[in-house]
């Protein structure tokens, strides 16, 4: 989920949470006239994942009165940030500065440590708050839904993402590197990540924010092969190009693709948009050139493949002789119906086996509902909304993979959690939301206070970070994770 839009990058980096003094007259628009009954409006912000952050960026910046809480149920700040990208782009976590200064803003506070649904309730927050903002992405994974799913072995991509990355629940998730071969189903970024972290030599892993865990795990790993497996054709994948050239460019390994895969593809990307059509030309060249002299010497000493496996799709996975681990992946061969994007993979009624050992699921993120009182929709995984307002709901609001699904680089999270801002600014102004004031955190506290919820603030989070950063220096690393909940806690003294 790497973002490609570094202009936007140094945009939001100087966006002005404190104005100086050459900024103290607010910019004419919707943010200039508000009332006096708005002067300080509390705003409520659920996650503290890019899409909570960009939406308490956004509001602080064009409201100077506004006061914005920040909850998580993590005790760490940043959500996917931490937690998705993987540990060899650390440049795409450069976010985090930007982030910082948002949470660091004397009209911000970060409430870590609190469960919305289960420590205190949607409508708690909403009696507290002139206005609360749902933006607590998608933590659950698209089941595959079919049999076998529940052997050993199987795992979900995001479950593995979690586990090389540090989050908490997926520290037990030990996942078995001892086979030969591994098979991620999906063709996106996250399944190219887990591809790319599986078959990168160790030593190049040795300098990331990766876990000591994953890293043991991975040098110990016999795993040789990685097919990526998609429904659809090499016109249809989900990953971008430069986590396609980070494959192809990865020391020790060899791609593997079909030059049948690409017959008569060059006369139809020719109308293709640029970014796509330029994918596509390079994955051609690398099914269907010959490699020059010092790649095909690379490639001959490469101990280590991966290969893109196309118009197939998983029907069963296959058990162990004992019913109790996955041995293997039946897919039904898939032909292509229709044109353009509504292009549908539709079974020809042939089928292949694909062995293996390992079997990841990367076939897209799910959002949960939160709280009974707030509207969700199961078949798409996303709160109904109309521009980031909650339908039938108001002063409740979303933004980020809950509001639109799990689509999207952090760019485009940026500029729709900007629009939610924007949208309750509006409304803000339009005297559609409770007017006289509102106790906020302080009506909050008391209740978490009485259920025994002991809330991590931004300064504790920046204790956690300074002995992170303190254990990575003995090892050359950026960091070292700190991924026990109990630890931590010691740690801050709760």
């Amino acid at each position: 989920m790497a973002p490609r839009c570094w202009h936007w990058w140094r945009w939001s980096a100087w966006s002005g949470l404190r104005p100086s003094p050459s900024r103290s007259t607010p910019t004419p628009g919707f943010c200039q006239k508000f009332s006096t009954q708005e002067k300080t409006p509390q705003i409520c912000v659920v996650g503290s994942g890019p899409a909570g952050f960009y939406t308490a960026q956004h509001l602080l910046k064009h409201h100077t009165h506004a006061h914005v809480d920040i909850y998580e149920k993590q005790l760490v700040p940043f959500g996917l940030v931490r937690f998705g990208v993987a540990p060899d782009h650390p440049e795409v976590k450069n976010v985090i500065n930007t982030f910082t200064q948002t949470a660091r803003s004397d009209r911000c506070a970060f409430r870590g440590n609190v469960v919305v649904g289960r420590d205190v309730s949607v409508p708690e927050l909403r009696e507290a708050y002139h206005a609360v903002v749902l933006s607590y992405g998608a933590e659950d994974h698209q089941p595959l839904g079919i049999p076998g799913e529940e052997l050993s072995g199987v795992v979900s991509a995001r479950a593995f993402v979690g586990w090389y990355n540090g989050l908490p629940e997926s520290q037990e998730l030990a996942p078995d590197l001892s086979c030969d071969t591994a098979v991620i189903l999906g063709q996106g970024n996250v399944a190219l990540d887990v591809a790319r972290i599986l078959l990168t030599p160790p030593e190049h892993l040795e300098k990331t924010d990766i876990t000591e865990a994953a890293l043991g795990a991975l040098r110990q790993s016999r795993v040789k092969t990685v097919w990526i497996v998609g429904r659809r054709g090499p016109l249809q994948v989900a990953f971008t190009i430069k986590e396609l050239r980070e494959m192809i460019q990865l020391p020790g390994t060899r791609p593997i693709l079909d030059p049948s895969d690409f017959l008569g593809l060059q006369d139809r990307i020719k109308d293709v948009p640029r970014p796509r059509r330029r994918l596509t030309e390079l994955l051609l060249r690398t099914a269907t050139e010959k490699p020059g002299v010092e790649e095909a010497a690379r490639q001959a000493l490469a101990s280590r493949a991966w290969g893109l496996r196309f118009f197939r799709s998983p029907q069963q996975v296959l058990p162990t002789p004992d019913g109790q681990r996955v041995a293997g992946i039946r897919l039904a061969v898939t032909s292509l119906e229709g044109v353009g994007e509504s292009t549908r993979a539709v079974p020809t009624g042939d089928v292949e086996d694909l062995p293996c050992g390992l079997l990841l699921s990367s076939v897209g993120y799910k959002s949960r509902p939160i709280d009974p009182s707030v509207p969700f929709d199961p078949k798409l995984g996303i709160i109904p909304n109309t521009e980031g307002r909650v339908v039938n709901v108001p002063g409740l609001y979303c933004s980020g993979w809950v509001k639109r699904g799990p689509t999207g680089v952090i760019t485009t999270t940026m500029t729709d959690s900007f629009l939610t801002s924007q949208a309750l600014l509006e409304d803000l102004k339009a005297g559609l939301l409770p007017s006289g004031p509102r106790p906020g955190y302080v009506a909050i506290q008391a209740l978490l206070s009485n259920r025994g919820v002991r809330p991590v603030s931004f300064s504790d989070w920046e204790k956690l970070d300074a002995e992170e950063v303190s254990r990575g220096q003995g090892t050359g690393k950026p960091r070292e994770k700190l991924v026990d909940r109990r630890e931590m806690l010691r740690l801050l003294g709760h």
